[in-house]
């Protein structure tokens, strides 16, 4: 017999990853297997749900009408679990909570390993993802971003804001002279941090000291990386000035292994926010360690 919430899960998650292949993947399930449950659900309902070719997937209007409802029977279902399971009236359960590795490591565990002495009942996943996961697909309860949030769905608690900074080596200073102006870059070789990295980046954003007006200088990056752990190290060895996040190069500007540089031209600040699925009512388990979370990081970043 089909398991028509298991199916509607599955037609959810091709949806929202937009292939068969990676709902396949998210699910863990064989790519056939997925394949032919969606089909059992389409022959169940006498309709076609989606529309598939080689080079893309479209929902029909009857599968819009029936995802829609899926959502909400979905999400009953996950509600009326968490309420049987105790977790709107104690804190306790499973708390699935993502974060940026490199902060994640040194803001985000010391918080945890508090948190958990604190609430004996409740134990965490702690995923370090510098690539953001989805929180509903996921199954994470909370997650740490950095930087503007594009999905409306998603409820933000503000805790502080992270500066982008542009740093070298001082023997590269030394050697090319000190910058006064973004225009001064012309004469250095860069590092560039991209988590993609499907195209070397070619400019670098400022923005003006005075009018605040956008100001891209163009870039020719000597070597282009995946992490900033990576970008950091290279610009500590003088291969060039890179640009990440104030928090990932701070030890090494501690140490003076790097300087800022152009801090007056500095782009706008990415806001540090706390973020979950935007739900009536959250389980108390999400609610005490956002609580606990928020003042602490507040705190932390006063700095920044």
């Amino acid at each position: 017999m089909m398991d028509r919430f298991e199916a509607m899960h599955l037609l959810r998650l091709v949806v929202d990853k937009g292939s068969f292949t990676a709902a396949a993947k998210a699910a863990r399930m064989p790519l056939p297997t997925v394949s032919r449950k969606i089909g059992e659900l389409e022959a169940h309902l006498g309709t076609r749900l989606l529309t598939r070719s080689t080079r893309r997937l479209a929902v029909t209007d009857a599968g819009l009408a029936y995802l829609d409802a899926a959502r909400r029977i979905l999400d009953d279902i996950d509600e009326a679990e968490r309420s049987a399971a105790g977790e709107y009236l104690t804190p306790r359960g499973d708390l699935v909570v993502t974060a940026p590795i490199l902060f994640g490591r040194l803001y985000i565990l010391p918080i945890v390993t508090d948190f958990l002495a604190a609430y004996p009942d409740i134990d965490v996943r702690f995923l370090l993802s510098d690539r953001n996961l989805h929180l509903i697909d996921d199954h994470v309860d909370l997650g740490i971003r950095i930087g503007r949030m594009p999905d409306s769905r998603m409820v933000a608690t503000r805790v502080g804001a992270m500066r982008t900074v542009l740093c070298g080596a001082p023997q590269l200073i030394a050697a090319h002279g000190s910058p006064q102006r973004p225009a001064d870059l012309a004469v250095y070789p860069t590092v560039s941090f991209d988590l993609a990295l499907q195209a070397a980046a070619t400019t670098w954003g400022f923005r003006d000291a005075e009018t605040h007006d956008r100001i891209e200088v163009p870039i020719a990056p000597r070597l282009s990386a995946t992490t900033a752990e990576v970008a950091v190290a290279a610009a500590v060895r003088g291969t060039g000035l890179t640009r990440v996040y104030h928090y990932q190069a701070a030890a090494a500007v501690q140490s003076g292994a790097l300087q800022i540089l152009l801090p007056d031209f500095e782009p706008e600040p990415d806001p540090v926010q706390l973020i979950h699925a935007g739900r009536d009512k959250l389980p108390l388990k999400t609610r005490v360690f956002l609580d606990f979370t928020a003042g602490r990081l507040r705190s932390e970043l006063t700095t920044f």
